[in-house]
């Protein structure tokens, strides 16, 4: 294994538990044998393979200036329905982007993830570990971590691509052509030893991670993954369609199979009684967004770590990422911020306390004056902890969206100032008036704004959580006509976030709550492309909103604002357009061409 030189110099830089070794002999001289029989090495291995799970970072590409300390790991929320991105003179900002608007093409480049490099290091890990001086209890528990990271790498490609090869050994120069260039095996196939795999190691990993561990995979991390791939593979029997000899989709007869899998896996993490809803805060809208900031919470049951030191593109030395920096409301140290816009449709889904949907009457709207309380007077309070708006408190003082004054002569001013109050206020006022509040933190600073400075977010990336399982049991119940248990699962969720419990349960509904508690959390445009929606949800045009400060209410004490909807939002020549062939993502050219037994997905020319 030539290469494995590579691997441990990266763990080495990044791991201080290593850096004892630096003076043993010069780097370049490490063999795969020196690798394999000290201890220190072959932990800094797995760690490494650990990092290179680079879509840990909600879907990013790689890690660093492909991942989460910049814009990739907001481009699965930028091609949904959630949002636009409103850095709309940055062409990194743009790049992923632009996708939404059917460029999704054969040369690919969206969301991409061909992981067969990282799984020929867990391979060799899992074939040479038991020849290394580890204990034999740690080496169980180490093979199994490593094989949770290749099923969890499987189940990246098999979401993106359907049928992918499936290469669980080491390849050799001198392998037999069909196991150097594999063919893709069926999707049903690679979702069936995910599973597989899962029930072999899943009890091998502790049930409890402890703090020397965090951040490494425990039982209930491989149970989770057993609960959403078993659902992703339910859903694709039920609503997809078989192609290509079952390369892509599944048949239909499996669906129930799988989703009694993956209710039975989420169940087994509830019954555990080993993680629970966070429920610390009286105040639900607090409550909610402590979830995401308090740190090994019960709730989180596998996260991707972060800490408040600058993880800039490897030059900080540290873990952190650029939420805060790229998602904040202004001050921001570019002027900035509020990367993400979302659309007044994901707003609208967000229903009252009692139950009542939350679709504004658009018409009414933009009658009158009106003060945002009115406007979002009585929303679930998941509302208020996931987004920004108008008047929404910030550090202090509130936020300012307003983009022109009501004069009392009835005309609007837009620039300059009157009477001493400035025309527009001081956020991204001709975006859609709306920032993702959810993961912020208040106390970050937001103002080093230089490129050593932007990346200290520390808030851990929640891979799995209970809420998400909650959610994977109630559709997974319902789909095999359970309706109890179904909403059972769905009110557990509600009733944590304060809001009125149902009293029937449906498809609709169930799919409704994944959007609202799930949002921004890299769910909905895999949700969306599963249940086979995606053309109808991503192929529309999406709004946003506009306020007009009223003078004559702003000087009395109690300021009023006219509002606009604004139509088009993304622009009127870039409607949103998700085609048919764009459930899978393409193999491309360049795959192909590398490995003629790679068969194109369907529609991709």
């Amino acid at each position: 294994m030539k290469n494995i030189i590579a691997v441990i110099v990266a763990s080495l830089m990044t791991l201080s538990s290593c850096f004892d070794y630096l003076d043993k002999a010069p780097l370049d001289l490490i063999s795969d044998n020196d690798v394999w029989n000290d201890e220190a090495l072959v932990e800094a291995y797995l760690s490494n393979s650990y990092y290179e799970m680079s879509y840990f970072a909600n879907e990013s590409p790689g890690n660093n200036w492909d991942g989460d300390v910049f814009f990739p790991c907001f481009a699965v929320s930028h091609v949904s329905d959630e949002c636009m991105s409103q850095w709309r003179d940055w062409g990194d900002a743009l790049r992923w982007y632009n996708y939404k608007f059917g460029n999704l093409k054969i040369q690919g480049g969206l969301l991409e993830w061909w992981g067969y490099a990282p799984i020929r290091r867990l391979n060799e890990f899992i074939e040479k570990l038991p020849a290394s001086p580890l204990s034999d209890d740690l080496k169980k528990v180490r093979t199994a971590e490593a094989r949770f990271l290749r099923a969890f790498s499987y189940f990246a490609m098999v979401k993106r691509y359907g049928g992918v090869p499936l290469v669980t050994e080491v390849q050799q120069m001198d392998s037999p052509e069909e196991e150097l260039f594999p063919a893709r095996a069926r999707e049903e196939e690679i979702y069936d030893y995910i599973l597989n795999e899962i029930d072999a190691f899943a009890d091998d990993l502790p049930e409890t991670v402890d703090n020397s561990n965090i951040g490494r995979a425990g039982r209930y991390a491989a149970l989770a993954l057993k609960c959403r791939a078993a659902l992703y593979a339910g859903s694709i029997a039920r609503f997809g369609e078989v192609q290509l000899d079952g390369v892509v989709g599944i048949p239909a007869a499996r669906a129930d199979g799988y989703y009694r899998t993956a209710y039975e896996a989420g169940a087994r993490i509830v019954n555990s009684g080993r993680h629970a809803l966070y429920d610390a805060d009286e105040d639900r809208t607090v409550n909610f967004r402590n979830l995401f900031l308090v740190k090994n919470n019960p709730e989180v049951i596998f996260a991707k770590r972060h800490n408040n030191v600058n993880g800039d593109h490897g030059q900080g030395g540290g873990n952190g990422w650029c939420v805060d920096f790229f998602q904040c409301p202004r001050p921001q140290g570019w002027n900035r911020g509020n990367l993400d816009g979302a659309y007044l449709e994901l707003v609208e889904d967000f229903e009252y306390v009692d139950g009542r949907p939350g679709k504004l009457d658009r018409e009414a709207i933009q009658q009158g004056l009106w003060t945002t309380e009115e406007l979002w007077k009585d929303r679930d309070p998941r509302f208020f902890a996931t987004f920004y708006t108008q008047n929404t408190p910030w550090k202090g003082d509130k936020v300012e969206y307003y983009k022109g004054i009501l004069l009392p002569d009835g005309t609007v001013q837009t620039t300059d100032s009157y009477d001493g109050i400035l025309a527009t206020g001081d956020q991204d006022v001709d975006g859609t008036c709306f920032g993702m509040l959810k993961y912020l933190d208040e106390n970050h600073d937001n103002m080093a704004g230089t490129n050593s400075a932007w990346a200290t977010s520390s808030q851990d990336w929640q891979i799995f959580r209970l809420g998400e399982v909650y959610l994977n049991m109630a559709e997974a119940a319902l789909e095999l006509g359970n309706t109890n248990e179904a909403l059972e699962a769905v009110n557990k969720v509600r009733e944590r976030a304060g809001i009125k419990l149902l009293t029937a349960i449906d498809r609709d509904r169930i799919r409704h709550e994944r959007k609202v508690e799930l949002a921004f959390e890299g769910h909905r445009y895999w949700d969306v492309r599963r249940w086979r929606t995606a053309e109808d949800d991503l192929s529309r045009e999406f709004s946003g909103l506009r306020y007009i400060l009223d003078y004559n209410s702003y000087r009395a004490g109690e300021p009023k604002y006219r509002l606009i909807v604004i139509e088009q939002i993304d622009g009127a020549v870039n409607r949103p357009l998700f085609r048919k062939e764009n459930y899978y993502l393409p193999i491309t050219l360049d795959r192909t061409a590398n490995n003629p037994n790679l068969v194109e997905n369907p529609g991709y020319r």
